[in-house]
This record gives C-alpha cells, structure tokens and sequence, in this order.
C-alpha cells in the first residue's frame, strides 16, 4: 500500500498546484463539497458570484449540481450576499451614510477592501478514501476534496469554516455542513453568524468609537437556471437565454402567503422560443430526455430574533422582493460602497417586504419570458433577514438549507421519450389516464416539487434534532483496481468492518463514462450469496471498452429511522468512484504476424456494434509487441501520426485522429509497426524481436 500512498504525494501537489495558479489569478479561493448527490463550490469571499470559479463564460451554469452523478446537472447561475444598515459613520471616507451597502455578487467582489476573507478550510470527519486505476489516483475527490483538517467529532462528514470580514465593521462566520448519508445527500447546511466586531479593513483595525449598528439587513440573492444540461454548455437544444435563466420561475413560501414553511424554490417555465411544451426541457431535436427536472430550493431553519435573543422568529425572512437578473442593482459598476444614490436604492430593495404576489403567482400558466421583468436575463429572488440593530460585539445568528430535488434520471428517459413520440397510454402520477402527452410530461415533472417539500422537512427536523442523523457505514479507506489480460481486478481495505452496524459490501460497475447509471455486479456479506471478502475479479469485462466502479460498504438495516428495518444505509458512491477507466490488456505478442487491427474495416455507421457510444472512434491494435513503434500512414504515404507503446502489454488504441488532433477521412490506411530496440523472451534470454523489425497492415476506414 506504501507504493500506491507514495503514487498520490506525487500527483497531488501538482493537481493543487495548478488549482492554486487558477484562484491566484482569480484573487480569492475556492473549495468543492463533492461527497454526495448535491455538489457545489464555494468562495472564500463568502458567496458564489456569477462565473467566480474560474472567470469563464462557459460557467454561466455552474455549481449545486443534482443529481450530481450525471454530467451537466448545474442549476447555479449567480448568487449574492448584501448587507445593509443606516445611519453609518464610514472610517474609510471620514463622513456618514445614510444608508451603507456592502457587497458580495452577484457579479463581482472586492476581496481586499469590502468583503476581506479571513479564515477558509474544509474539516472532514475523515479523509476521502484512495482510489487508484493501474496505480494512478482514479477519483474526482482527489483534487475536488481538498480536506485541510481532520476531526473525528464532527457532525457531519463535511463542514466548511468561512470568516470574512467586511467594511460595514460585521464580521460573517459561514459554516456549510454536509452529508454522504443517502438519505441526507441533496442539501447543505449555512449556519451564519453575523458579529458586530466592528472590523472594517485586512489590517483589523476597529471602527472608533464602536456604536451600535442600527437597521441591518442581511439580504441574499438566487438566480437559478435551470439546468446546464439543456443551455449553451450543454447539449444546445434550449434557447441559449435559458442559460441566463431567463425562463425560470421563483416561488416563496412564507407564513406571508400562508404556508408553514419558510423556503423558496426554483423550476423552468415555459420559453415561448422553446418549440413546444418545454416544462422539463425536454430534447426535442432527439430522444425527448428531460434534461432540467430539477427543482432547487432555499429553507430558513433559524433566525434570533434579536442580539441576545436566540428564539426563531418564524416571520423572518421579512423580505422577499424578486428582480430583473440584469438591473442596474445587480451590476458590479452600480454596487459601490461609497456611492450615496446607489445604496440608497439596494437598501430599499433589501428592506421592501413582501410583493403582494410571488413571482410564480404573477407568470401563471404563461411564459416566464415574456413578463417585462424577465428582460434578457431572466428574474433573481431575494431573501432578506432583518432589520436588526447589533451593540458592539453582538451578533445575529442566520440558519439557512439549500436544496435540490426532482425526478429520477431513468424516468427523464422513459417519459421524454414517449412525450416525443406520442406513445400511450399516459398514465399520471395518480394512476388515471390521459390523452394530453404534455399533461403526462408535466404532471409527472412537478412529482419533483413533492419530493422538494419531503428534503425540506427532514432538513428541519434535522436541525431541529441538533443536525444528527442516521450514521452510514464507513467506506473502504483505499480501493484499487487492476486491469489484467483477461481480468479486472478489484481490491479494498477492511477499515469499514470495525463498524457496529456493518454488514457487507457492494461493488459497482458502469461501461464507457462515469456520468451515467451504474450497476450492482457483486455484493458480499450479511443477506447475500457470497461470503465476506475484500476483493472482486471482474471476468465479464470485454476487451477494448472502459470499465468504471465503485464500492460501497452497507449496514444491518436496523440503523435508519426513516425506513426502519426496510433499506440498508450504504457509503456513498462519491467517495470511491473511479473517473479513469479500467480495461482489459493483453499480454504482449510473441511474432509480428500475428498482429491485429480491429475493428478493420472501421464504419463509422456501425459504432454501437464496436467499442461503444464514447469510444465510437477508438480502432486497438491487438498482440502487438511490449515496446513499438505505431506509425499510420495515408495511402499516398504520408505519415499522420506516430503512437509510441511502451507499457509493456499487447494493446494500445488510436483514436483516428492526426499527429494535430484532426479527425481523418474516410480511406485506405497504412499502419507499421515497428521495434526500436532489441526485445528478449524473459524466460530464454533469446531475442523476440530485432531492432528494426517491423511489418505493415492495411486499415480501412469509412465514415
């Protein structure tokens, strides 16, 4: 095992450094909890602005990603935290405002002189377990959980630590607690603590004198959109304006309105530039998949009442004002701390109550689009806390969920496609029937907000339960897989098995990505056919495609209490997912002859019958020798590209491309293998192959 540890100390520094280049240039740091169903990053600066990750457009759509095993999930589009108060004597300017505003987002941040971090480090329970491929760390948690500090108490498996102090003299403590239990795997936890330290500058240095702040505001903005899978980075067949969210549609429920629940939640509304019903979004240029059944959702779980008063005010939140997403309030050149005019207006947004109608009240049966408030971005929602007025080295404490729920993947397959092929009968969520296909797309589209409202209850009675859960079993520390010449072979560690509760394990399987479905292949232990071990070999694997897994340890059943004695808690699948591939490797050949090319002929009208949809390209050369090398000519001799093998094994594929990256034609194709150095049997000391050797095999390819 020493090796393999040895194997991550090397590639690690150099995957963090280059994270580390990436948010030098960016100015703050980010972080990702990445060990459940819900993944998101999160800023030092204390919020997540629109394209703060990296600073590139392609992220319009990025973070909250659910479900989060599947590619192109994110729902994030800008969020932003404001706070506000009246009557304040500014150190920096020397003069008083009547009303102040500081600002994080929802498009920019001023990380040195208005919202200053000061403390960020992710805690974990315990560390992410190691995963390697053939030697070479295999899992996204390599370079995504960047665990700073390990501590056996924690309540959760995660929880991020955030201080940032700000040039209002508050100082915000955000702790973000999260989950891998499967039943607790699809929200976060922000617990805030807003303190008047009256700290206004990186130095630390105190506003004089230290008065009371009076009026405070506490105000964060979402704007959803919905989801990345449809828009302008995904797969391009919504509206490219349903990127900015242009289309989604906010609701607030409140005890304002009449409900007993503090929350919001967020879905895509009808697009009159969508062709058709878009509820869901489904592909209508193909298969019909709904690519954006999500619904993402914000609960307030706690708010004092008053500094000194740690009793929930359930009126708070007592702001609820939604906006264009592209108002001049939004915008980084009008969120100016100094500017008079400016603040002015945000105050009075932040402390406008509630609208008399919420924003999904106003849009009805019709087009999110086509409200003039929608504009070319869409429509933000606003949550405010407050007013509060805070003595000197008091505080308010905020606790907020945000949440993601909606339809199962398998079912955005099985409804989109009869919806775009007009398959009956459609049978509702009910069990009657219709003959409406859309009622059958929507109807089954809004089960998600049902499941929405069940994840907001156990956030609260989570909390209300003083955030402990349901423990599940640990998982496997290491898990290495092997790829062999008839074989793949799986190992884990025995750590889980000192556990009380635990029972057995279970080991996973996908073919070609690991953004898909995987399925169960093997299990062992308590309640199955096999008897405990600790490693798996993998015989059903075929040459040539990509293998990805992951295991899982699981319990008695007699630990949950939300389906006692019914459902096994399980570890999470995050945690040992592998993200590189495994496959089948041959040994390597003994005579140049019996070389072979397949597929040969490759027709590009037949992929589904070769290596699979994402290797729809990969031609493998089979039985070649340890070391050679690969050279493919065109038929009128010239050479496209050189593929040097030198691990030792029989195989080694080419993705039909050029020495520059293009994707070659249909035609006749020359590929020469040749040996650059003396190769001997390892048994005889006898030479197999002479350097210089080599033999020619013709390719055809026709696309």
């Amino acid at each position: 095992m020493r090796k393999q540890q040895e194997l991550t100390k090397t590639f690690l520094p150099v995957i963090c450094c280059v994270f580390m280049l990436q948010q030098s240039v960016l100015g703050d740091d980010t972080k990702w909890i990445s060990i459940s169903m819900l993944h998101n990053w999160f800023s030092s600066t204390g919020c997540e602005i629109e394209i703060g990750r990296r600073g590139l457009l392609e992220d319009q759509q990025d973070g909250m990603r659910w479900p989060a095993l599947y590619n192109l999930t994110d729902l994030q589009a800008a969020k932003g935290l404001w706070i506000g108060t009246k009557k304040f004597d500014d150190p920096i300017m020397g003069k008083q405002y009547n009303f102040k505003v500081v600002h994080v987002g929802p498009r920019g941040v001023d990380e040195h002189n208005e919202f200053m971090p000061k403390t960020f480090k992710l805690v974990g329970k315990f560390n992410h377990p190691l995963v390697l491929v053939d030697e070479v760390p295999a899992s996204h948690t390599v370079y995504e959980d960047m665990v700073d500090e390990i501590d056996d108490n924690l309540i959760t498996d995660r929880m991020l630590l955030n201080e940032i102090n700000t040039s209002i003299g508050i100082t915000v403590t955000r702790r973000i607690y999260a989950n891998s239990q499967q039943f607790h795997d699809n929200y976060f936890v922000f617990d805030f603590v807003f303190k008047n330290t009256g700290i206004y500058n990186k130095n630390g240095d105190i506003i004089s004198p230290h008065k009371p702040l009076e009026d405070v505001i506490f105000f964060f903005q979402y704007r959803w959109a919905i989801s990345k899978y449809i828009g302008d980075s995904g797969y391009r067949y919504a509206p490219q304006a349903a990127t900015w969210g242009k289309s989604t549609v906010n609701r607030v429920m409140h005890p304002q309105y009449g409900d007993d629940i503090r929350a919001s939640y967020a879905w895509l509304g009808q697009y009159s530039e969508y062709e058709g019903d878009n509820i869901g979004g489904p592909n209508i240029r193909g298969d019909g998949f709904l690519g954006a059944v999500q619904f993402p959702g914000v609960l307030t779980l706690h708010v004092d009442s008053a500094p000194g008063d740690t009793t929930d005010d359930t009126n708070q939140p007592a702001h609820s004002p939604y906006f264009f997403s592209g108002a001049d309030i939004t915008q980084v050149s009008f969120n100016d701390q100094f500017n008079d005019g400016n603040m002015t207006k945000e105050y009075l947004t932040m402390s406008s109550g509630f609208p008399l109608m919420t924003h999904a009240d106003m849009v009805g049966d019709g087009n999110a689009d086509e409200l003039s408030i929608a504009g070319g971005g869409g429509v933000s929602q606003g949550i405010g806390y407050g007013p509060f007025t805070i003595p000197p080295n008091d505080s308010i404490h905020i606790v907020m969920a945000e949440c993601a729920n909606g339809i199962d993947w398998q079912k955005c397959r099985d409804i989109g496609y009869k919806w775009i092929n007009e398959i009956g009968p459609y049978i509702l969520p009910d069990g009657s029937e219709t003959t409406d296909r859309n009622k059958y797309k929507n109807d089954w589209v809004f089960t998600g907000v049902d499941s929405l409202m069940k994840t907001l209850q156990r956030v609260q009675d989570t909390w209300d339960n003083g955030m402990v859960i349901d423990p599940a079993p640990p998982p496997p520390d290491e898990f290495l897989i092997i790829s062999g010449g008839n074989r793949i072979t799986l190992t884990w560690s025995d750590n889980a098995e000192s556990y009380e509760h635990f029972a057995g394990y279970r080991v996973y399987r996908s073919i070609d990505t690991p953004d898909t479905s995987f399925t169960l292949i093997f299990e062992c232990g308590q309640g199955t056919d096999n008897p405990l071990v600790n490693s798996y070999e993998d015989h059903s694997a075929i040459r040539g495609f990509d293998y990805y897994y992951y295991v899982t340890s699981f319990d008695d059943g007699t630990v949950s209490q939300i389906q006692p004695g019914g459902r096994q808690l399980e570890s999470s699948l995050f945690w040992t997912r592998t993200i590189i591939p495994a496959n089948l490797k041959r040994v390597s050949g003994t005579s140049l002859d019996g070389i072979r090319i397949v597929p040969n002929p490759y027709n590009a009208s037949a992929v589904e019958y070769q290596f699979g949809g994402v290797n729809k390209d990969r031609i493998m050369f089979y039985n070649i020798p340890p070391v050679c090398k690969i050279k493919i000519f065109s038929e009128r001799g010239d050479l496209i590209n050189t593929i040097n093998h030198t691990d030792g094994t029989g195989d080694e594929e080419w993705i039909q491309t050029t020495s520059h990256g293009q994707v070659v034609v249909s035609g006749i194709y020359i590929v020469y293998f040749e040996i650059p150095e003396n190769i001997y049997d390892s048994d005889s000391g006898s030479v197999l192959f002479r350097k210089g050797d080599g033999i020619a095999k013709k390719l055809i390819v026709v696309r």
